[in-house]
């Protein structure tokens, strides 16, 4: 677990942003809280083990879409056109010409555009936002050598998904009014404990956050 190289991978994308929107000057750290207590509660929603009056309680982990889409990423491509609307595995052989000089063309109709589709985990990626913004916070208090190198001893683990959800509020909450080392440790340590409990590795995580961080400079760069 490699806090220092997300700390430092942040602190390049906070400078970004930053500088894009010419935030130099401003302190931030009671936007990032609350923008941190919105995306735990999209991660919650996401969960959905707490929807006692629903049938379905178990998270969506994997689902098809084109946000966020690129070659690179991309499992399968779609043509456009309604009277066409092939279908093509990335592998298909008649995609070897794809991203040439006519890159959008279907290779079967001619007609239409090729959509990118990907794969992603609604839940992990609702999860990385977070860990995006407890970054951002410690890297705003200069905390950030307090907790690398970290210590997976310190994780901290409620008995249920529920509680340990709750736990967290508590815990941004009392960082939000007291501001301190500890408090901060608190909501990270606790943060991760939440990552293990919903079934993430720590090179999932890892892998999400990068993923989201270069969607995250891509969307600056584009007028996000």
């Amino acid at each position: 677990m490699n806090l220092t190289k997300l700390f430092e991978i942040q602190k390049v994308l906070d400078a970004a942003i930053n500088k894009k929107k010419g935030l130099d000057e401003r302190d931030l750290l009671s936007e990032k809280i609350l923008a941190l207590q919105v995306e735990l509660g999209e991660c919650a929603n996401e969960w959905r083990g707490f929807k006692f009056w629903s049938n379905n309680q178990n998270p969506c982990r994997t689902i098809h879409t084109t946000e966020g889409a690129t070659e690179k990423n991309a499992i399968e491509f779609s043509c456009s056109d309604e009277d066409c609307g092939q279908r093509f595995n990335k592998s298909d052989a008649r995609l070897q010409d794809l991203f040439g000089e006519n890159n959008e063309d279907c290779p079967v109709c001619r007609n239409g555009f090729l959509y990118a589709f990907r794969t992603k985990n609604p839940l992990l990626e609702e999860y990385v936002d977070c860990l995006h913004f407890i970054l951002s916070i410690g890297l705003e208090r200069k905390e950030t050598t307090m907790t690398t190198p970290y210590d997976e001893s310190w994780i901290t683990k409620t008995i249920t998904v529920t509680g340990q959800f709750s736990q967290l509020f508590d815990e941004i909450s009392n960082f939000s009014r007291y501001k301190t080392v500890s408090d901060y440790a608190s909501v990270l340590d606790t943060f991760i404990g939440l990552g293990e409990m919903l079934g993430f590795t720590w090179d999932q995580i890892e892998s999400a956050y990068m993923e989201k961080n270069a969607t995250n400079h891509d969307r600056q760069e584009n007028g996000y």
